[in-house]
C-alpha cells in the first residue's frame, strides 16, 4: 500500500473501533464486518465487495503490531494542519514545513518534481530507496506495508443423518459464524466420512478467500441394514428347514420394496448371498445387497417336532459337522 493512502484512510473508522482498541476488539470487529459484506453473502453487490476489501485492508494493517505502529505514526505526522501545498509563496506552512520543524530544518523547504512526490520525501528522510524505516519493516518505499491476502482457517462441524438419507442422499442445514447454509450430502456416504465445504470456514484476512468447513457425517445405526461403500449388508434369519431343504423368501431392501432371495439347499449360518443392483444407487453402477444367513432354532419344540428332529438325527448320523474342526484348531 502506498504510504500516502494512510493519511487519507481512517482504518479505525473503517472497522468501527476506537484508536486505542485492543487486538481482540479489532479481530472481532473485522470478523463481524467480513461476514456481513462477504461476496458469497452479497452476490453481485459491488458496494458490498468494495466494503469487504476495505475491511480486509484495514485489518491487514491494524492486526499487525509493527504496521499499526507505523500507520499511527504517519497519521500523527499528517495531523495538526499538515497539507500538500503547490508552492511556498503566500500559502503558509505546507507539508514540507511539518518535516522542517520536526527535524530542525530551519525553514528549509524540500521541493519535488516529476514522479517522486510524497514517496520520495519519506524515502529521503528515512533511509532512501524505500528500504529503511525508523519504525522497522519495509519502510515507506513502493512495495512497503502491503500484506498478502491470507486464506481463512478451516473449521470442523458434524451432523447426523439416518441410514435412509445416507442411501438416497440428502441436504442438511449447517451454521457457522452466524450464517446458515445448505450442504448437500451425496448418496452412499458412510459413517465417519468427511465432506469439505469450500469457502464456508473462517473469513480470510487482507481480502483473502475464506477457509473451508470440514463436515463429519455420522450415520445412525439401523436394526437391519448396514452400509459398506455402495453395498448394503444385512443378516437374514432363516429356519433350519429352509437352510436344509432350500427355499425362496421375500427380503426387504433399503429402498422400501422387497426382493425374492433363493436360499440354496444345504446352506449354513454365515453363508452370504449377493443380490445385484439392490444397494446404493447413484453415479455409476449401483451397489449390491449382501444377505448373510443366520439359522434360527426354535427355543421350544413340540413333542412331534422333537420326534422329527430325532428321526433326522438318526438318518444323518454318519454326517459329522466337525470332521475337520479338530484339525483346523491345532496350534503349531
Amino acid at each position: 500500500m502506498a504510504s500516502q493512502d494512510w493519511l487519507t484512510k481512517d482504518f479505525y473508522k473503517v472497522l468501527g473501533v476506537p484508536k486505542d482498541a485492543t487486538e481482540d476488539q479489532i479481530k472481532k470487529a473485522y470478523r463481524k464486518l467480513a461476514r456481513t459484506h462477504h461476496p458469497d453473502k452479497n452476490p453481485g453487490d459491488a458496494a458490498a465487495e468494495s466494503r469487504f476489501k476495505d475491511v480486509g485492508e484495514a485489518y491487514a494493517v491494524l492486526s499487525d503490531p509493527e504496521e499499526r505502529k507505523q500507520y499511527d505514526a504517519i497519521r500523527a505526522m499528517g495531523a495538526g494542519g499538515a497539507r500538500f501545498s503547490a508552492g511556498g509563496a503566500g500559502g503558509g506552512g505546507g507539508f514540507e514545513d511539518v518535516f522542517s520543524s520536526m527535524f530542525g530544518g530551519g525553514g528549509a523547504r524540500t521541493h519535488t518534481t516529476g514522479a517522486g512526490g510524497f514517496e520520495d520525501i519519506l524515502s529521503g528522510m528515512f533511509g532512501g530507496g524505500g528500504g529503511g524505516s525508523p519504525f522497522g519493516g519495509q519502510g515507506f518505499g513502493r512495495g512497503g506495508y502491503g500484506r498478502r491476502p491470507q486464506k481463512g482457517a478451516d473449521e470442523t462441524a458434524s451432523t447426523s443423518i439416518s441410514l435412509a438419507q445416507a442411501v438416497s442422499g440428502t441436504t442438511v442445514q449447517v451454521s457457522n459464524y452466524g450464517k446458515r447454509f445448505t450442504a448437500r450430502i451425496p448418496a452412499g456416504v458412510h459413517d465417519g466420512q468427511k465432506i469439505r465445504l469450500r469457502g464456508k470456514g473462517q473469513p480470510g484476512e487482507g481480502g483473502g478467500e475464506p477457509g473451508d468447513l470440514i463436515l463429519t457425517i455420522s450415520v445412525e445405526k439401523h436394526p437391519v441394514f448396514e452400509l459398506d461403500g455402495k453395498n448394503v449388508k444385512m443378516t437374514l434369519p432363516v429356519s433350519f428347514s429352509e437352510a436344509a431343504l432350500g427355499a425362496q423368501v421375500q427380503v426387504p431392501t433399503v429402498h422400501g420394496d422387497s426382493v425374492t432371495v433363493k436360499i440354496p439347499a444345504g446352506s449354513s449360518s454365515g453363508t452370504t448371498l449377493r443380490v445385484r443392483g439392490r444397494g446404493v444407487k447413484g453415479k455409476g453402477t449401483p451397489g449390491d445387497m449382501l444377505v448373510t444367513l443366520k439359522i434360527v432354532v426354535p427355543k421350544k419344540l413340540s413333542n412331534e417336532a422333537k420326534e422329527a428332529v430325532e428321526a433326522f438325527h438318526q438318518a444323518t448320523g454318519d454326517a459329522d459337522p466337525r470332521a475337520d474342526f479338530a484339525r483346523m484348531a491345532k496350534v503349531s
